[in-house]
């Protein structure tokens, strides 16, 4: 399920997800030509496999993703091949699956396997001489032509006679392999030909190939996880914000885990199916940040949650204005009846205050003149937080970290979302994952990764199940297509990107400026181009006015509390809710959205105009049938589009030129389109067409 950008070639169609046995012809002696020795090259080339990962780690999937493998195979001269792909689950099962070209002429061989069972599986792919296939289209060419057509039909009687010796084949299908060859004794051009052209014949070799050589890649691995680390809806919030009260005095009261759990059936009814909680724990009150990130904190300001430790405790405990250990469990459960994970943010830092500050002094910098340096991303300065120093005792370390998962994995998280993860050694978080996923295989981790490519790649390839992006900050139709063709194409077997539309720390100009139609845009788009996407609280009620020269909202909830009364805006229909929750809606009942690899990009005339279709075969979804998904979104919220669309419909079956009907599944309009369509796209009404193709009556 390649990604394919329109107007390419698309696949040659795939046989069924056949489990195929090893032929009794490839195990007899002298039909595997050995390689040549002190050559890597072997007697059929194999080269680029896919899935893969860089620096030799294992390639990802998720439980019920549809994985392409994918091989470049060839041999000299105009004899065939044939590629095959040896699956071993991980409880030891082994299948067969056979590939087919792509027409593309890159050599490249392909098949779309949907991979369930969580665990490690194993892979490999075996190119053979198909001897059958090489004969058949020989003799088809000569025979029609009456050439050779005694040397084809004695080549072919050799072939079938071979072929029913293979004791591993039905007695029915011996017995026909006999008697066809004896058929080919006649030397008739008509019989001949018939029988090279037989489509019954060539099915029982496409199952149980007939081949004299063969060559195989070394085996490959990839971890299949489970389906929430792959595929969720997340919602990110405040639990001091949610129940929070000003008093008589203008202060405000912390909200509690106890009146947080009230917003959960709220958050559950949008769709969401994890709930993302930024630190709990105790927070620093030197050098605390006041409203805005001045330094001049009051009292009753609570506050960064990143600025992580204090008297009452570390990463381990919880603020004690939230509740109790407790009453934590307690919410964790709450939000397990209604279908949602909680995420708890794992920021591996300190404040001044931490209890690490002072029982290990060494876990931190230390400048000439004797303090501790705190964290910089300049220009901006954090003086309430402290950045860890894993050079300085790295196994103490690395194992207080480990503890402290395992006391939130005891509580009940499975998922963690990480703090700039990009600021640790690589080194670690592959020890920490492995060691945590070993012991517990369904806890998933999410990279806040907004570094530069290379990092954000590494981190990935070493383990983490998920990863912010540049998602933010790609908003134009080129800037999107490249980047969502990359996220498709270039990353997927390692790489799962969670498209965040907003952050408490990310406000881009597109959200500042784009009024309510961007925020309609940047959901629709996040929604539908990958299986994991986000929203952070406040992003229903169009929260756009930044603090002056600065990405982020004024009034930041990292330093304060925010009262907002979600309720009240839905009923006045002035909240994104309803269509949050409609694109949700959509998500859990079309299968091809919740797919990352079969994201296509498609062509307008309109330099405003993004198009992509996601499709999935029917084969991998649970009615049998096909499901395609086809986006076009005027990506200028100030504007009104007016275009033409051309759409590459030989992906989803259909040929250019046939027509066939859409439905628009937010308004429930219904087109008859074909390759080329006219659109006009408001953004100031619906700036967005996500559009189910129908089966035509």
């Amino acid at each position: 399920m390649a990604a394919r950008s329109g107007n390419r070639p698309a696949a040659l169609r795939s046989p069924a997800q056949i489990p195929l046995r090893p032929s009794a012809v490839e195990e007899r002696e002298g039909t595997a030509v050995p390689e040549r020795e002190g050559t890597l090259t072997g007697r059929i080339p194999l080269a680029d496999p896919r899935p893969s990962a860089p620096g030799g780690f294992a390639a990802k999937a998720f439980s019920g993703e549809v994985v392409p493998f994918c091989v470049v195979a060839f041999r000299e001269g105009h004899d065939l091949i044939g590629v095959h792909v040896r699956l071993t689950a991980p409880d030891g099962e082994e299948s067969l699956h056979r590939l087919s070209a792509l027409e593309d002429g890159s050599d490249r061989w392909q098949a779309e396997i949907a991979l369930q069972a969580q665990g490690v599986w194993h892979y490999r792919f075996e190119a053979f001489a198909d001897d059958y296939a090489t004969w058949a289209h020989a003799a088809a060419v000569k025979i029609a032509v009456d050439v050779d057509v005694e040397v084809m039909a004695a080549l072919g009687q050799d072939l079938f006679t071979r072929a029913a010796t293979d004791k591993t084949r039905t007695p029915a299908e011996r017995k026909r392999l006999a008697s066809t060859s004896s058929t080919l004794s006649t030397t008739d051009a008509e019989t001949a030909l018939a029988v090279a052209t037989d489509p019954d014949l060539a099915g029982l070799f496409a199952a149980r190939p007939l081949f004299s050589m063969s060559s195989a890649t070394a085996d490959q691995t990839i971890v299949v996880e489970r389906t929430r680390a792959g595929v969720g809806g997340w919602y990110e919030f405040f639990p001091r914000s949610e129940g929070a009260k000003r008093q008589k005095d203008g202060t405000i009261k912390s909200g509690t885990f106890r009146t947080a759990a009230k917003r959960l059936p709220a958050v559950a009814d949008m769709g969401f199916q994890v709930l993302y909680l930024p630190p709990i724990h105790p927070i620093g009150r030197t050098h605390r940040k006041g409203p805005n990130n001045t330094l001049d904190a009051g009292p009753a300001d609570p506050g960064s949650p990143w600025a992580i430790g204090a008297a009452e405790g570390g990463h381990d405990t919880v603020h004690p204005d939230l509740g109790t250990l407790a009453d934590f469990r307690y919410f964790v459960r709450e939000a397990r009846k209604l279908g949602v994970d909680v995420a708890l943010d794992l920021a591996l830092q300190a404040s001044p205050d931490h209890p690490w500050v002072r029982s290990h002094p060494e876990w931190f910098t230390t400048l000439p003149d004797g303090t501790i340096a705190y964290a910089e991303n300049p220009p901006k300065k954090y003086q309430d937080i402290y950045p860890l120093n894993f050079d300085g005792d790295p196994m103490g370390l690395r194992d207080e970290v480990l503890r402290i998962v395992k006391h939130w994995i005891a509580q009940g998280v499975e998922i963690f979302r990480v703090d700039n993860p990009h600021t640790k050694p690589l080194w670690f978080w592959e020890w920490l994952i492995l060691r945590v996923t070993t012991d517990h295989p369904d806890v998933v981790f999410l990279a806040e990764a907004f570094t530069r490519p290379a990092p954000l790649r590494g981190l990935a390839a070493v383990g983490f199940q998920q990863s912010y992006t540049y998602f933010t900050w790609r908003n134009t139709k080129r800037e999107l297509e490249q980047f969502l063709t990359g996220l498709a194409e270039e990353t997927a077997d390692y790489l799962r990107p969670n498209l965040f539309v907003n952050t408490p720390d990310i406000l881009t100009e597109y959200l500042q400026f784009g009024g309510r139609a961007a925020y309609r845009i940047r959901a629709a788009i996040a929604a539908t181009a990958a299986p994991t996407y986000g929203v952070y609280a406040g992003y229903e009620l169009y929260e756009n006015v930044a603090r002056p020269g600065s990405e982020e909202n004024i009034d930041n909830e990292k330093y304060e509390y925010k009262l907002r009364d979600f309720a009240a805006a839905e009923v006045a229909g002035d909240s994104l809710a309803p269509y949050l929750r409609r694109l949700n809606e959509i998500r859990r009942q079309h299968p091809a959205v919740l797919q990352l690899r079969n994201l296509a990009v498609h062509w307008s005339d309109d330099d405003g105009i993004l198009v992509y279709s996601k499709h999935l075969d029917g084969a991998f979804t649970e009615d049998g049938k096909p499901d395609t998904i086809i986006v076009v979104a005027n990506v200028d919220p100030h504007s009104v589009r007016e275009t033409t669309v051309h759409l590459d419909t030989r992906i989803w079956g259909i040929e250019p030129g046939v027509q066939y009907d859409v439905e628009d599944l937010v308004t429930g309009a219904v087109w008859t389109w074909a390759d080329h369509n006219f659109v006009r796209l408001d953004s100031f009404a619906e700036p967005v067409h996500i559009l189910r193709v129908k089966e035509r009556s």
